[in-house]
């Protein structure tokens, strides 16, 4: 099963999470390991109460430059994405990291 991680980290945080992702498996293609691509721009949100935000103040809007970490996860089974995604939430500094993860094609 192959799917396209997306995930989104402070750029101070961005080389930590690269490398638990690729320990964690994430970014093998073929011969290859911790193939990754990366792109910057600018993070919003608003921490609401009964939030413990790592950056920023209950109730304010807050922005922060992050980076965009996209990786291909080839795993045999669902079980070992969920062990990626849990190594994701170890690693990241957010409370509730933004993680997407799409199914990809081989054709």
């Amino acid at each position: 099963m192959r799917y396209h991680l997306i995930v989104y980290v402070p750029v101070a945080d961005a080389d930590r999470l690269r490398e638990a992702l690729s320990k964690a498996g994430a970014g093998q293609l073929g011969n290859y390991d911790s193939c990754s691509f990366s792109s910057r721009g600018m993070g919003r949100y608003r921490p609401l109460k009964g939030a413990h935000p790592t950056v920023g103040t209950v109730g304010r809007l807050e922005e922060l430059e992050e980076e965009k970490i996209e990786v291909m996860v080839d795993v045999p089974s669902e079980d070992d994405l969920r062990n990626v995604m849990e190594t994701i939430r170890e690693a990241h500094p957010y409370e509730e990291p933004a993680i997407h993860v799409l199914p990809m094609l081989d054709l």
